[in-house]
């Protein structure tokens, strides 16, 4: 099989799989406080070992550092958590229109509760308007949440400018790094939150990773215990925790230089391979691992279907939408048509893909795109 959704989920790393293993074979009791057991108590010394070290190389605090479920339950705990704790400060929230579901549908229902929600808008390759951000901040703004970068595309914003603007007007920020960190690197000097989601580099899931800048005001939206810091109750997810760790002590940057050459290797051959290939998003401000093009006059569900039967995972959108056919929200915030948006697909790398696998995907698409090309009413087709 050839996997080439990498931006879904990864690969978990064999050398993250020993270390949970390990764990959770050695240290299976709950952590817990100094009053309790002694292997609570070690266990515990893992969670905080990976709480700093993570920190450490986000150059934060470790006590600013939150373990969640998810990147999905970080985004939530970051955003309701935010704004129900800091009612008195406003009820307008500035997010854009290409975010991450998770994003959206949390917006969505603050806005049944009676929150305002501004979306601002992107150009033709997914970048947001930095005028329509400075026109949309209100003195009541509580928070601007944007994503470091698209899961669709790849688009990779200018936040720290955008975090700039929105601190000189002391709105606090989130970001949505979910898809992005640590592809590449953010500095966090203006930015309250961020969201992280191991398993995105070759760690597990059923972890996520949410900085919170210490001071900052939050309300949990689980109740239950007294977890991390009393802002998320449930017992941590501690073998997860520790291959989270592993997946950030392993990372190398020269990984996002490889999968760069492998993307613009890819990008190269369609183009030379495949007529009528369009690019979606930015080819070199993007992550180095997406590349989002649409074949023209044809089906992206049929070319994911297609290449599926020939062993090549790939997804048309974002794959939290393969059970909903209707046109990608990014790609038509970007102004795209239906038809080109239907026609698109994401290519999501990984550290394990060669060239091998590109040349051969290349040649099984070059087929499918001239079948299907042959019969699509697009072009006359029967």
């Amino acid at each position: 099989m050839i996997y080439f959704d990498s931006a879904s989920s990864t690969k978990p790393d064999p050398e993250v799989l020993h270390e949970m293993c390990e764990f959770a074979s050695d240290y299976y009791a709950i952590p817990s406080s100094i009053f309790s057991h002694t292997l609570g108590l070690q266990v515990a010394d893992k969670i905080q070992e990976a709480r700093d070290f993570i920190g450490n190389k986000l150059g934060v605090k470790g006590s600013e550092i939150i373990f969640t479920s998810s990147g999905t339950e970080a985004n939530n705990l970051a955003i309701k958590g935010y704004v129900f704790a800091n009612r008195n400060k406003g009820k307008h929230i500035i997010t854009s229109k290409i975010e991450h579901i998770s994003v959206l549908e949390t917006v969505k229902k603050l806005l049944r509760d009676g929150y305002e929600i501004s979306y601002i808008g992107v150009d033709k390759d997914g970048f947001i308007d930095i005028d329509e951000l400075k026109k949309s901040i209100r003195d009541d703004t509580i928070l601007v949440t944007i994503q470091l970068a698209n899961h669709e595309v790849g688009t990779v914003q200018n936040i720290e400018e955008i975090a700039k603007l929105s601190k000189e007007k002391g709105i606090t920020v989130h970001v949505d790094g979910a898809i992005a960190i640590p592809y590449i690197n953010l500095k966090l000097d203006n930015i309250d939150m961020l969201t992280i989601s191991p398993h995105k580099f070759y760690g597990p899931k059923g972890v996520g990773i949410l900085y919170v800048k210490e001071g900052l005001k939050l309300e949990k939206i689980l109740d239950g215990g007294y977890n991390e810091f009393n802002l998320r109750a449930g017992h941590e997810n501690t073998p997860a925790i520790v291959g989270a760790k592993k997946a950030f002590e392993i990372w190398d940057s020269s990984i996002s230089e490889y999968l760069r050459n492998l993307k613009m290797y890819l990008y190269d051959k369609l183009l030379s391979e495949i007529p009528d290939v369009m690019l979606n998003g930015s080819l070199n401000k993007s992550l180095p691992h997406i590349l989002n093009v649409t074949f023209k006059y044809i089906e992206g569900e049929s070319i994911a279907l297609r290449l599926d039967f020939e062993g090549i995972s790939v997804t048309t959108g974002s794959a939290c939408y393969s059970r909903n056919l209707q046109a990608s929200h990014v790609l038509l915030a970007m102004g795209k048509s239906h038809e080109d948006s239907h026609g698109s697909i994401r290519f999501s790398l990984s550290k394990y893909n060669s060239k091998e696998e590109i040349d051969y995907t290349v040649s099984k698409l070059k087929e499918i795109v001239e079948d299907l090309r042959r019969i699509s009413p697009l072009l006359g087709g029967e």
